[in-house]
């Protein structure tokens, strides 16, 4: 057993630290995902309120479930909306919880469609479509994975063989065999991936400390537009926390930049970002989500970083001025100043 547990970790497993621009991706899809679930949980309270008001006695169990539904989805959400500000070291954890909620409550969803619905054949769709949405969309540890999935099989599998036959279950266990080894190989191409960004972290380096200056291979990376490194330097002083167009826009721009305005010039920043990066075959270090964006620190060498961490080296390196091309960066200044004097 403990060669197994060694084997599988040596596979599979990739420290919280390395996931942590994962879990942001998570939490961005969460923020999808949730108010989606919710109005359909609602949505099932309200009917059963309405037209089943006189006799709700008989349909308690669809009134809890919802009910749960509904409240799980809204916990969801306001825990990702909450997680956004959290340290990187606890990240991992805070935005993938409500990935594991809303994912048990969907596979409750397939087990409510089979026995209390009456509904087979949506019950086990409603399982396998949960169990590879799963797959494509978020980052997750395979053990978790497969217990939630085995855990909802335990439930499926008599009423699978009594509905559909041994032929039936065989399918049903095939389709769960699959989704195991899929997020196997996910997991096992992330950790190979995690691996290739840290050897590119050796030549990315921001230097913040005076100027702000992004080098690459001990060269200056040079963009088209002269707006296009300050967005960069928000963004590694932001940390991997995503941030919106309205406040790049604010910060780019001034406080009463609007985007029908200035949206395009943005966008033109954006284009040249990627354009360069891509060039240069930066990997990952930019990351545009749903209207939001963000860098993955977990790429770059930079001396912030370092300074944030506690590093002597950093810290010594640290005369009082950070980014000091940009106005926006004047209070993080004072705050690295009372940091490097102890108080």
């Amino acid at each position: 057993m403990k060669n197994l547990i060694k084997s599988y970790r040596e596979r599979y497993f990739i420290s919280r630290a390395d996931l942590a621009n994962a879990a942001e991706t998570n939490r961005l899809h969460i923020l999808i995902v949730s108010p989606l679930l919710f109005i359909f949980g609602l949505g099932d309270l309200i009917f059963l309120l309405t037209y089943h008001y006189k006799n709700l006695g008989d349909y308690i169990v669809s009134f809890i479930y919802f009910g749960i539904f509904t409240l799980f989805s809204l916990i969801a959400f306001l825990c990702s909306q909450w997680s956004q500000k959290i340290v990187r070291e606890k990240a991992y954890i805070c935005k993938t919880i409500p990935f594991y909620m809303l994912f048990a409550t969907a596979i409750a969803a397939g087990v409510y469609n089979f026995y209390i619905l009456g509904q087979p054949f949506n019950g086990v769709l409603t399982y396998c479509l949960t169990g590879f949405v799963a797959l494509l969309a978020f980052s997750f540890s395979p053990f978790y994975y497969s217990l939630f999935l085995t855990i909802g099989f335990c439930f499926l599998a008599k009423g699978v063989y009594l509905n559909f036959g041994l032929t039936g279950l065989l399918d049903t266990i095939i389709a769960v065999m699959l989704m195991f080894c899929f997020a196997l190989y996910k997991r096992r191409i992330e950790k190979k991936y995690i691996m290739l960004l840290k050897k590119q972290k050796k030549s990315l380096e921001a230097k913040t400390f005076g100027n702000f200056t992004l080098l690459y291979e001990n060269t200056v990376v040079k963009f088209s537009r002269s707006k296009s490194p300050e967005l960069l330097a928000y963004l590694i002083y932001k940390n991997g926390s995503s941030v919106q167009t309205k406040e790049l826009l604010s910060v780019l721009y001034g406080d009463h930049a609007d985007s029908a305005r200035y949206g395009a010039s943005l966008r033109n920043l954006i284009v040249d970002v990627r354009h360069t990066l891509a060039e240069l075959e930066i990997q990952k270090f930019f990351i545009a989500e749903y209207n939001n964006f963000r860098i993955n620190p977990e790429v770059i060498r930079c001396d912030y970083y370092d300074f944030l961490d506690g590093d002597p080296e950093a810290i010594k390196k640290f005369a009082g001025e950070f980014m000091s091309q940009y106005s926006w960066a004047e209070q993080t200044t004072g705050f690295l100043e009372m940091k490097a004097s102890g108080r």
